[in-house]
């Protein structure tokens, strides 16, 4: 009962976090979520291959997991608020840019080194510190929400974006999304994206509502803990097989004979049934072992390898892929989040959790260039496929291995300002 009742008092108080924090995080992962609809338009332009096409997403997740500590560290610091709201601007205007491509690679891969910067400061770190911050008994359903951002961005953009081009070319599709999501996103940012960490740092330890972040691991006891290397294959593994294979499914839906428009419809069940994943997920964490719940939401995208394999011209066996992969692409950076804050506590929750970050942006960055290389390779996406079942099982094989969460490392909160 106690817990019920905590989990009404942080709802009460803050509900509107976790919202703002989800419009802030989905603008992460436009580039991710849009790519696919731009990868035909881009090689009947320029001629390029799929692996070109998609080498933007790989440089961008590389450069980024390479900072993805620092940026926590960062957050640790100032308080996430200063940081997403450069971010967003940073990274609308960069995904805007892309639309300015001359074609040659050279321009290709320095407009994404842009992208790679602008991401770094709206990574999913900077979102679940703040949620993480305000909310401890009810914190699975916030971290849902909050991540829910994402399974928007799934939903909406493959269709907005194959609208815009078809509507007004491909260079325009890219100006726009920018701005049409900056326009959407910032303003609610602005009014109601605030952690503990900023009132902390604008008002001082006495501040009123401020949440006292007192226990957990140091950095270096983080670092040096056999779990963290455990949630660091899992991640790794799980973004390369999902992502790669998220970026790629309408290409390997048009392949097997789909029309465009009716391969993004098919592809924005993913983030349809991705927000379904996030919420039940969220409500699993709160009740059940984390790394169970985890390892069977990572066995998910079997589902969807094996009927792609199999049935992959059905469309209900499309339409049944998308929804198993939307499931645990709606549940993945929650297990990893949830777990980290289980496992670390919040005292630098923002370092260590961006060294996880950090293993998916590169798993990020080598998946959808790994499915675009094999299909040029071998004029099929099977091959790849048949390693993301492997590769599926083994991350389930990681979280199972963490073992139950110690106790928990952090103060209660105390009311809110």
């Amino acid at each position: 009962m106690a817990i019920s009742k905590n989990a009404i008092a942080e709802w009460r108080s803050f509900w509107f976090l976790p919202f703002a924090a989800a419009l802030g995080y989905s603008t992460s992962v436009i580039h991710v979520y849009s790519l696919g609809p731009f990868i035909e338009p881009l090689q009947q332009a320029f001629g390029w291959s799929r692996a070109q096409a998609s080498l933007g997403i790989s440089i961008s997740s590389l450069i980024s997991a390479i900072f993805c500590i620092p940026i926590g560290m960062l957050v640790d610091r100032v308080g996430p608020r200063r940081v997403g709201l450069i971010g967003v601007l940073l990274m609308l205007s960069a995904f805007a840019l892309l639309g300015t491509t001359t074609g040659g690679i050279a321009n290709w891969v320095l407009l994404w080194i842009i992208v790679a910067f602008a991401t770094l400061w709206v990574q999913a770190t900077v979102w679940t510190s703040a949620v993480a911050s305000r909310f401890e008994a009810s914190r699975g359903i916030a971290f849902a929400i909050t991540l829910s951002g994402a399974s928007l961005s799934a939903t909406v953009f493959p269709l907005l974006v194959t609208w815009l081009i078809g509507a007004y070319g491909w260079r325009t599709a890219f100006t726009a999304m920018g701005g049409i999501w900056a326009a959407m996103v910032f303003p609610v940012l602005f009014l109601c994206f605030r952690g503990a960490q900023d009132v902390l740092r604008k008002q001082g330890p006495a501040a009123p509502g401020a949440v006292r972040i007192l226990g957990g691991l140091t950095l270096s006891e983080g670092l040096r803990s056999p779990k963290l290397y455990k949630l660091l294959l899992a991640s790794g593994l799980f973004s390369f097989t999902a992502i790669g294979a998220l970026v790629h499914f309408v290409p390997i839906l048009t392949d097997s004979g789909a029309a465009p428009l009716a391969a993004a419809g098919v592809a924005s069940l993913i983030g349809i049934f991705s927000i379904i994943g996030r919420l039940g997920t969220g409500l699993l964490l709160d009740k059940f072992p984390g790394h169970l719940i985890g390892a069977a939401a990572f066995m998910l995208p079997i589902v969807s390898a094996v009927l792609l394999l199999f049935a992959g011209s059905d469309p209900i066996s499309q339409a049944i892929a998308a929804a198993a992969l939307g499931l645990t692409v709606g549940s993945e950076v929650d297990v990893i989040a949830f777990l980290a804050a289980k496992h670390f506590g919040l005292k630098n929750f923002g370092a260590l959790y961006g060294a996880l970050v950090m293993a998916l942006s590169l798993g990020t960055a080598f998946g959808p260039l790994t499915a675009g290389t094999v299909f040029d390779h071998y004029g099929s996406y099977e091959p790849f496929l048949v390693l993301a079942i492997v590769l599926m099982a083994m991350s389930a094989i990681a979280l199972v291995s963490l073992g139950p969460a110690p106790a928990a490392h952090e103060a209660a909160p105390v009311p809110a300002h």
